[in-house]
């Protein structure tokens, strides 16, 4: 998300460099550019407008700190407008209440409501400790409450059942009494998708939301649709007393126009943002996070919140205990490596989070998001044990046998070695308080 945005802004406030004050002319061919980038990624043209009058009349004759340069001093404006653009701060859902707390999941056809209101259950039960219990009242697509109970399953989350003949309030209604015999703190009712322009269906959600008293109706949009999805969310939001918004498919949208537009036009914050098809590809919306994304200087703190959730850390503790006692670190745990990337969504989502990404050529980046863990791990998988304590054994014939096991190339299994002996020296270098040293570099790194 934003990798157009993110590339334009860091050519763009490169210029900047080596001016000692920001004045009207120094700035004025950057904000131009700024304002090409903006409305190349789809922001809505008052947005746009707002955002360049503020950043301007802030910037224009502001003195430059002695430890910044002008074009950092730029962009630390640009990121803390960006940042009250999108609403300053993470909004919490509202669960303060007597259980269960209803949820009330709306939007438009095909925008992901069933499977987002899954990942809500996971996200719910993970960081909120809380028990959900997920219900469908959709009763107009085919396979629409089967899917949400194969969703619960995988997920963990409790499910009522409801069948097509019912009337969706009666369904909801049934789900929540369920729910309080239950003793279960949250209750996610998944809609109907619908048009806005459909007057039946936007009477059956208004008749919906007055049955259930939700304390959060969540506006769920396809985040690739641009400015169509802040229309939408503006349509819904007269209809419905929306609390939040929820953007999927952010990880295919390279332009972030919906991301920076919602909360300006429509007055609601995005709470989700849904980054990936898994049940676990949830992320709370952090403007400021977000705001130092686009501007290249990644988003550690989602970084290590990340890690802590998803990686292995009894393993990660064996790895560190071998490395402490002296004993290499060997294909065994490197292949352990490449799956814990895989449980924290892959190195495309690593990338996005780590400063700096800004200004890697966007063919090194496809190059690193192509590769194939799995592969990878399928290569590691056709060596012997011996082979993985001991690489440094593997010889032609060995590689070659490697390489036909795995379904792989011999080249395959070469660059997987390479790959392998730089993880081993950062390993080493981690060991020695090398780690310390890459996080101080990191601290309150700018792009340019």
């Amino acid at each position: 998300m934003f990798d157009t945005l993110t590339g334009r802004l860091a050519r763009t406030l490169k210029n900047l460099r080596g001016q000692g004050r920001l004045s009207e002319d120094n700035i004025k061919d950057a904000l131009r550019e700024v304002r090409v980038a903006l409305l190349e990624a789809d922001v809505a043209l008052p947005v746009v407008r707002d955002f360049i009058e503020h950043v301007r009349a802030r910037a224009v004759g502001q003195e430059v700190m002695q430890s910044l340069s002008p074009g950092q001093m730029l962009i630390k404006t640009v990121q803390e407008e960006l940042t009250a653009l999108m609403g300053e701060r993470c909004e919490d859902l509202a669960l303060n209440v007597a259980p269960p707390a209803v949820i009330l999941m709306a939007g438009l056809q095909g925008a992901g409501k069933t499977t987002t209101a899954a990942k809500l259950a996971r996200w719910l039960q993970e960081r909120k400790k809380k028990s959900v219990l997920l219900v469908s009242a959709d009763i107009y697509r085919p396979a629409a409450i089967e899917q949400l109970r194969v969703l619960a399953a995988e997920t963990g989350a409790r499910f009522f059942p409801g069948s097509t003949d019912q009337d969706p309030v009666q369904i909801a209604q049934a789900a929540i009494q369920h729910a309080r015999t239950q003793f279960a703190d949250v209750v996610i009712v998944d809609s109907a998708g619908r048009l806005h322009v459909d007057d039946a269906m936007m009477d059956e959600i208004k008749r919906l939301h007055q049955a259930v008293q939700p304390v959060e109706t969540l506006f769920v949009v396809d985040s690739m649709t641009g400015q169509d999805a802040v229309h939408s969310a503006a349509a819904f939001n007269a209809a419905l007393p929306l609390t939040g918004v929820i953007l999927t498919k952010a990880d295919g949208d390279a332009r972030g126009g919906a991301a920076l537009s919602v909360r300006h036009l429509t007055g609601k914050p995005v709470k989700f943002l849904g980054v990936g098809e898994k049940t676990t590809a949830l992320e709370a919306f952090h403007p400021d996070r977000i705001a130092s994304r686009i501007l290249g200087m990644g988003d550690v703190m989602g970084l290590i919140e990340e890690a802590e959730q998803n990686l292995d850390k009894q393993k990660m503790e064996n790895i560190a205990a071998k490395l402490k006692k002296g004993k290499g670190f060997d294909l065994t745990d490197f292949r352990d490596q490449l799956r814990q990337i895989r449980s924290m969504g892959g190195v495309g989502s690593l990338m996005n989070k780590l400063p700096g990404m800004g200004q890697v050529p966007e063919a090194v980046k496809n190059q690193m998001n192509n590769q194939d863990t799995r592969r990878q791990e399928a290569i590691i998988n056709s060596m012997t044990p011996e082979e993985r304590r001991k690489p440094g054994i593997l010889n032609g014939s060995r590689k070659r046998r490697i390489a036909a096991g795995s379904g792989a190339e011999v080249q395959d299994v070469n660059r997987l070695l390479k790959q392998f002996e730089q993880m081993q020296r950062m390993m080493k270098q981690m060991s020695q308080g090398g780690m310390a040293k890459m996080l101080r570099a990191f601290k309150g790194r700018l792009p340019v």
